[in-house]
């Protein structure tokens, strides 16, 4: 049997990651006390796991921590479990799914939900950056950090089935996440492999093109007629296929981020980060896409 630790921000899409996880077949045991996880895990080692069920997800989160906040061993509980999760040689992968503060604080509007942490903080800004702190060791170990920031219920569906969309355990769940990305909001923290493309054609100074994104054909078409994309889009290529078997087998990663970036984020980089992603796919990878910055205004 092999486990999923979904954790993350709350608000951040727990609940539809949730949903998606049961639609490929795996069993979902939402909100448990941390010290049950290895108990859990013990059934699926010794024989003892329901029939029919060889993936099961296992969501923690600040609703199960909430209790324990401020004090200097607030995760030890989790991370104990962790520990003897890995002492037992258990299989297991930690989900992560996180947001903009800005957009956590926007979702909660819309809800009118009060946030776990609400008790203990004066803000619900507060309470969100509390939470965020809390659980920083935790994302910190994540195998695959998911940003739902830009992405609607059907498109957070699409990445979850994605990511775990197979039910033979001789496959790995390896997936590349495909980032853009503006420069003037600051580089992602969590790529591995991060690509400037600042240097290309910029639709930006065409007045047509200026309010339009790299989602449109038109700006894709500007800026993929160039001979200097075309050259650096071959060279791209190649360095991923050299670089994506050493992540995956060498370093043995679940998750590949790669993060390609232009001025605002809105044109060249969300063009080339699709051409890629495209790309891959076609490699036979799992892919997931997100355009940190398309919907940003300008500084």
């Amino acid at each position: 049997m092999r486990f999923i630790i979904v954790t993350g921000m709350s608000g951040a899409g727990k609940s539809a990651a949730v949903e998606a996880l049961e639609d490929v077949g795996i069993y979902c045991v939402d909100n448990i006390p941390p010290a049950l996880i290895p108990k859990i895990a013990h059934l699926g080692t010794n024989g003892q796991e329901p029939s029919g069920i060889d993936r099961v997800a296992l969501v923690i989160d600040a609703r199960g921590l909430r209790g324990k906040l401020g004090s200097a061993d607030c995760l030890k509980e989790l991370m104990d479990a962790l520990a003897e999760l890995d002492r037992e040689k258990v299989s297991y992968k930690i989900l992560f799914l996180d947001a903009a503060t800005e957009e956590l604080i926007n979702r909660y509007k819309i809800t009118r939900r009060p946030h776990p942490l609400m008790g203990r903080s004066d803000s619900l800004n507060r309470a969100i950056c509390q939470e965020r702190e809390l659980l920083n060791e935790v994302k910190e170990r994540a195998d695959i950090v998911l940003d739902t920031t830009l992405l609607s219920a059907s498109q957070l569906r699409s990445n979850i089935h994605e990511l775990f969309r197979s039910d033979d355990p001789s496959k790995d769940d390896f997936v590349v996440n495909c980032i853009s990305f503006g420069f003037k909001f600051g580089v992602p923290a969590d790529a591995d492999l991060m690509f400037d493309v600042r240097c290309l054609p910029n639709p930006f100074y065409d007045p047509q093109l200026r309010p339009k994104t790299g989602l449109d054909k038109e700006v894709q078409d500007y800026v993929l007629d160039s001979a200097k994309t075309q050259g650096f889009l071959k060279r791209l290529y190649d360095l991923i296929d050299y670089m994506v078997p050493l992540y995956r087998y060498d370093e043995h990663k679940s998750q590949l981020v790669i993060a390609i970036g232009c001025t605002g984020g809105k044109h060249r980089s969300v063009t080339l980060t699709l051409q890629l992603a495209q790309y891959l796919k076609k490699q036979g990878l799992r892919v997931i896409v997100s355009h940190r910055d398309i919907e940003k205004k300008k500084l």
